[in-house]
C-alpha cells in the first residue's frame, strides 16, 4: 500500500534530524488516544489545534508588559508568542531538532496567562487557595478548559514543554528547553524595544560593557544569542559563556529599570485589586459565569471555576466586566 504523507513525513524526520531529535512516530502519545492524521505528524495537529483554540486568540487582547498601551505598537502576549516562536524554530532548526514539536510548545507556552500580565498571575495566586501559576494553567487550558471541557488533547511531548516553559525542572525534550530559552531571549529584548518606545528607557541606558558582548541593537542582540544558543548546545540547550554573565545583567537591568519601575507599573495596583474584586463576585455569584464553567464549578468547586474564567479573560472584557459589576451607570431619561 502507498505511505500516507504523514509516513512520509515521519520517515523524513529520521534522515534529516539529528539522534538527539524527538521523533514523531516515537511521541509517548495522547491523554487519550486518537487515530493518526494521514497527512500531519502528531506535533503538527498540535501545532494546528494551538493555533485555532480560543484561548490562543485571545492572547491578542493580553498584556505582554504595559497594561493596555495606547497605540498598536507595542507586545501584547499574541506577538510575543509569535516572536517566541520564531526564535525557537530558528533555534531548532539550526540544531537539527524537532521544528513542529518546538513551534508546537512555544505557540502554547501562555496559553493561561491571565489579563494584564504578571500582575493578574499575582492577583489570582494571592487569592486562589491552590495558588496560580501561568504555566501550570496552560496545561490546565489545554488539558480541561478548550473545547467545552474536552481540552486539545495535545501530545505527552507539547504538554511537558508548556509546563516547564518558565521555570522548575526542565523539560524532558531538548525541543521544550529550546522554548524556554527562547521566550526570555524574546522578552527581554522585545521589552527593551517597547520600554524605548514609550520613553522608559534609551539605549543609552543599557550598560555598555552588556552591549560591548551582546550588541548594540535589538536585533544584534537576539541574533548574538541566537547563535551562543546554537553554538554551545550539544546534550542541552544553553547559552554560552561568552553571553551568559551579560545575559543575566540585562535580566537584572530590565527587573531594576522597567520591570518594577513605577511609572510603567503604576496602574497594576489597580489591576490587581480589580482581579480580586472579581473573584470575590463571581464566588457569591457563581451563576453568573458563563455556562461553559458549569461543569468545572460542579466537579471542582466555584473557586476553580472562578479562577479559569478570570484568567480566560482579555484585558479589555476584565474591564468591561468589572464596570458592569462595580461602577454605577448614568441615569438616562
Amino acid at each position: 500500500m502507498a505511505k500516507t504523507v504523514r509516513e512520509r513525513l515521519c520517515e523524513n524526520e529520521h534522515i534529516l534530524l539529528c539522534d538527539k531529535a524527538c521523533f514523531a512516530d516515537n511521541s509517548r502519545g495522547r491523554l487519550r488516544e486518537e487515530t493518526e492524521d494521514d497527512v500531519r505528524t502528531c506535533f503538527q495537529r498540535d501545532r494546528d489545534r494551538v493555533i485555532h483554540c480560543n484561548s490562543f486568540r485571545r492572547l491578542k487582547h493580553k498584556t505582554q508588559v504595559f497594561l493596555s498601551p495606547e497605540g498598536d505598537y507595542y507586545r501584547t502576549r499574541l506577538t510575543h508568542t509569535l516572536e517566541v516562536s520564531q526564535i525557537a524554530r530558528t533555534i531548532a532548526v539550526a540544531l537539527r531538532l524537532n521544528e513542529s514539536l518546538t513551534e508546537a510548545i512555544a505557540l502554547g507556552h501562555d496559553l493561561g496567562h491571565t489579563p494584564f500580565g504578571h500582575a493578574g498571575e499575582r492577583a489570582l495566586d494571592s487569592v486562589f487557595y491552590d495558588g496560580f501559576k501561568h504555566y501550570k494553567q496552560s496545561l490546565r487550558v489545554i488539558d480541561v478548559i478548550e473545547k467545552n471541557g474536552k481540552g486539545l488533547n495535545l501530545t505527552e511531548e507539547v504538554r511537558n514543554g508548556i509546563e516547564r516553559h518558565t521555570s522548575g525542572e526542565d523539560a524532558f525534550t531538548l525541543e521544550g528547553r529550546i522554548v524556554r530559552i527562547a521566550d526570555r531571549i524574546a522578552y527581554i529584548n522585545h521589552d527593551i524595544d517597547d520600554a524605548i518606545h514609550a520613553g522608559i528607557l534609551t539605549e543609552g541606558d543599557i550598560p555598555i560593557y552588556i552591549k560591548e558582548q551582546l550588541g548594540f541593537s535589538k536585533s544584534e542582540r537576539i541574533n548574538k544569542l541566537v547563535t551562543s544558543v546554537i553554538d554551545n548546545s550539544v546534550d542541552d540547550i544553553i547559552v554560552g559563556d561568552d553571553c551568559a554573565d551579560a545575559f543575566a545583567e540585562l535580566h537584572k537591568f530590565m527587573f531594576d529599570r522597567v520591570y518594577t519601575n513605577p511609572e510603567c507599573k503604576g496602574e497594576e495596583v489597580r489591576a490587581v485589586e480589580m482581579i480580586k474584586w472579581l473573584y470575590e463576585y463571581f464566588l457569591t455569584n457563581p451563576d453568573e459565569m458563563p455556562d461553559e464553567y458549569r461543569h468545572i464549578r460542579e466537579n471542582e468547586g466555584v473557586e476553580r471555576a472562578a479562577c479559569d474564567y478570570i484568567a480566560g479573560m482579555t484585558d479589555r472584557y476584565a474591564v468591561q466586566t468589572f464596570e458592569a459589576l462595580f461602577v454605577p451607570r448614568s441615569w438616562k431619561v
